[in-house]
């Protein structure tokens, strides 16, 4: 494991060799007063985000997709190159900080690296002008939550462009207002990072970090973040009495990331659906349908449905 500079480094020397086989002119980046050749447009991105803001990139904190919080990681914090690593730097994360700094900075599945980039560097007509983050999404909101909310993974233009959770998309949109309505975030909009939202007693999480091609990960990317999950969500465990799990499959991750962390899981596993209820070991959770464009669009989910969910799961956190 190294870190990010370091890895960075070494990816971009590696592409200079592939391009020179190729007959391919690199240009020059400069790292640490060392230039290393960079084949592509693409390598010029390769620099730390924070770094960029710091440098003028034209990032502004009131700016849609901007990423006005500071970056999570530092030019030193270790780089997982694959699932081992993974559980290794999940595992040795000694607080909710460091997991999020290192998982900011994960290259473990080559194909999520890959879309986020491709995504970051195409990015989408209405979003031209706006810096895109291209990483792995923390999660975020309050450190010893009563309430968790689990997603599916960060939307390709959403939380890829943004840097935080269903943030600058039409699911956030939603989700967001829900919880403003019941009282549990202090207002309805999530535009961009440094937008002011914040939540009361809650935190949200992506199943995977990073934004999937189709919105559907491999198994093995699930598995290899699941490392990430389990360590976040051991961290928080003593504090939480409800979770939220927006659609299937962060329903049956929920149970998973709980049996990890020691919690009885009943057997067979609860069958998800809107509205259905399991309480084990001191936690309830209950299922709502992800707030996708798909489900609110043709009705299958409401803002009454929605805001119902997280209504009871603010009675069952002792937050009324």
């Amino acid at each position: 494991m190294v870190g990010w500079r370091d890895a960075a480094a070494r990816r971009a020397s590696a592409r200079a060799s592939s391009a020179r086989e190729r007959g391919v002119r690199p240009s020059l980046q400069h790292v640490e007063g060392g230039a290393i050749e960079a084949p592509h447009a693409l390598d010029q991105r390769r620099e730390h985000p924070f770094e960029v803001a710091q440098a003028g990139a034209a990032v502004h904190e009131d700016e849609a997709g901007a990423g006005g919080a500071d970056d999570p990681a530092e030019p030193a914090t270790p780089v997982a190159e694959n699932a081992a690593e993974v559980s290794d730097l999940a595992a040795g994360a000694a607080d909710l900080a460091e997991v999020s700094a290192r998982s900011s900075v994960c290259r473990a599945c080559p194909r999520l690296v890959s879309w986020r980039e491709e995504v970051a560097a195409g990015k989408r007509r209405a979003f031209q002008t706006q810096p895109y983050w291209g990483r792995p999404v923390a999660g975020w909101g309050d450190e010893a939550p009563r309430i968790l909310v689990v997603g599916l993974a960060p939307a390709a233009h959403g939380g890829n462009r943004t840097g935080r959770i269903f943030t600058g998309d039409r699911s956030g949109d939603w989700l967001f207002a829900a919880m403003h309505r019941v009282g549990l975030a202090n207002q309805a909009a999530s535009v961009h990072s440094g937008d002011g939202l914040l939540l009361t007693g809650t935190r949200v999480v992506a199943t995977v970090r990073c934004a999937p091609p189709a919105n559907k990960p491999t198994p093995a990317e699930r598995d290899a973040c699941a490392h990430w999950l389990d360590r976040e969500v051991g961290l928080v465990l003593s504090s939480v009495r409800a979770v939220v799990a927006l659609g299937s499959y962060a329903w049956e991750a929920t149970f998973g990331t709980l049996r990890r962390n020691g919690v009885a899981v009943p057997r067979p596993r609860p069958r998800f659906g809107h509205g259905a209820e399991v309480t084990t070991g001191g936690v309830t959770v209950l299922g709502c349908f992800h707030p996708s464009q798909q489900n609110t669009f043709t009705g299958k989910l409401t803002e009454g449905m929605l805001e119902s969910v997280f209504a009871r799961a603010k009675e069952h956190a002792g937050l009324e």
